[in-house]
């Protein structure tokens, strides 16, 4: 059996290049492999990133500029038995520390507790500022719920939200003083 110098070279390519063919998806292979962990990376980062923007902190709550009006002893006398407004106020000082958990719940919860709310209302502050500042909050708590509730809402807007809950209780505190302090001078009589 003689070989000729043209086989042994025939045979030399062949295996050559079945060599290179695995070298070369060995390399393809490896490339493919580190672009995934690439793009996973950075949408890690990415998704990392959204979730901070999302967060909201006590502290950038905190920062949240407004006029908080505090009710007067005369006011706290006059809400005494107003207790949806009372626990509104808790839920309001647990928002001021990033406890969502009221304000995040089920909506047909909170609209039972606006309805409770503006039903409790004392008759003697039954009046229209005061019944129209009960329509704003109840608005902006619906509002801020749906802001909270909703992933694809961003941060600020949550923030805003939360300034408008903010002050549209304390301009309800605000109406409840005037109409207190209103009355008191209405008693005055003339000399």
């Amino acid at each position: 059996m003689k070989i000729d110098s043209l086989s042994i070279f025939t045979i030399q390519t062949k295996t050559t290049m079945k060599n290179i063919y695995i070298v070369i998806c060995f390399c393809c292979f490896v490339l493919l492999g580190c672009g995934n962990d690439n793009s996973n990376a950075s949408e890690t980062e990415t998704a990392e990133t959204a979730e901070q923007n999302a967060r909201i902190s006590a502290k950038t709550i905190e920062d949240i500029d407004y006029n908080d009006y505090a009710l007067s002893p005369e006011g706290e006398d006059a809400i005494a038995t107003w207790e949806k407004y009372q626990e509104l106020a808790t839920q309001i000082s647990y928002l001021k520390r990033a406890d969502f958990s009221f304000f995040n719940g089920e909506k047909k919860m909170l609209k039972e507790f606006i309805d409770q709310f503006t039903a409790q209302l004392p008759n003697d502050l039954r009046t229209n500022p005061i019944t129209s500042r009960n329509a704003v909050i109840a608005t902006a708590l619906l509002k801020l719920n749906e802001r909270l509730t909703i992933d694809n809402i961003d941060r600020e807007d949550k923030l805003r939200s939360i300034k408008e809950l903010f002050v549209a209780f304390s301009n309800l505190n605000y109406q409840i003083n005037k109409k207190l302090e209103r009355d008191m001078y209405d008693k005055i009589e003339p000399e």
